[in-house]
Formats: C-alpha cells, structure tokens, sequence
C-alpha cells in the first residue's frame, strides 16, 4: 500500500502593475523542464498552510499570506499518490525582485489567460478558474 505524498501551495496573485485586473505568478522548474503553481512536500509535523506559506516563499521570494481555499488536487507521481492542497494568496504590493534558485529558474507574472495557457498541466488550470471564482465571489 503506497503512502499519500501530502504537499501545499497557492496561486499567487496580485493586482495587475498596468491596468485593470490581475497577474498569477507561475513558476518554471528545470528539474521538469514544466510551468506550475508554487507548491511542495510538507516536513515532518507540518501544516498544509504552512507548508504552503513556506514553499511560496522559497520558490517566489513572495512573502504571502493566505486567503480562500481553493481546490485541492489529486494525482499519482513515482508511483505513488500526491494530494497538493492549494490557497488563494495575494502578494504584497511592493515585491523584491526574484533570484533564482535550485528548484526554480524563472518566475513570470501573467493575465489569468496567458496563465492558464503557459500552465503545463491541466490539474493546475483548473486552479486559475477556482481562484477567479473566489476573487469574484
């Protein structure tokens, strides 16, 4: 029987530097060569949220603070099942630039639909429309 990988993370957004609306931050990890949402493994004894705070930091360089729940997501890696639970998160609106890092080389702000296209997997599309809801709500 396979042990659930637990991980956290957010769709990071704030509002648009030009015009209306607002920017969602993806990240790229060369490791997989993907576009994703900022996310990863919980340590030992921690909470989702906290996971999801910590792991957003460490791969933006955001220091963000959680809002909405958003859906979590379900699928299967090395084997094994993975369960990201994910918050709505909104930047602050003055932001250090990024610096890359081991796991993550790019970091790009973009529309909702520029987003969801650059997005790699389509679970993580999903996401983009949950947090429009939410910020609609």
């Amino acid at each position: 029987m396979s042990t659930t990988v637990r991980a956290a993370g957010t769709v990071l957004w704030r509002r648009a530097t030009y015009g209306a609306g607002i920017e969602i931050a993806l990240i790229h990890r060369p490791r997989y060569d993907d576009w994703s949402l900022p996310k990863g493994k919980l340590k030992r004894g921690e909470e989702p949220a906290a996971a999801a705070v910590r792991e957003t930091r460490e791969e933006t360089g955001v220091e963000c603070v959680l809002g909405t729940p958003l859906p979590a997501s379900y699928y299967w890696t090395s084997g094994r099942p993975k369960e990201v639970r994910y918050w709505a998160a909104e930047a602050p609106a003055a932001l250090a630039p990024f610096s890359p890092n081991d796991e993550v080389d790019r970091l790009a702000w973009l529309g909702p639909v520029e987003a969801r296209r650059r997005l790699t997997h389509d679970r993580d599309r999903e996401l983009i429309a949950a947090l429009l809801r939410t910020l609609a709500g």
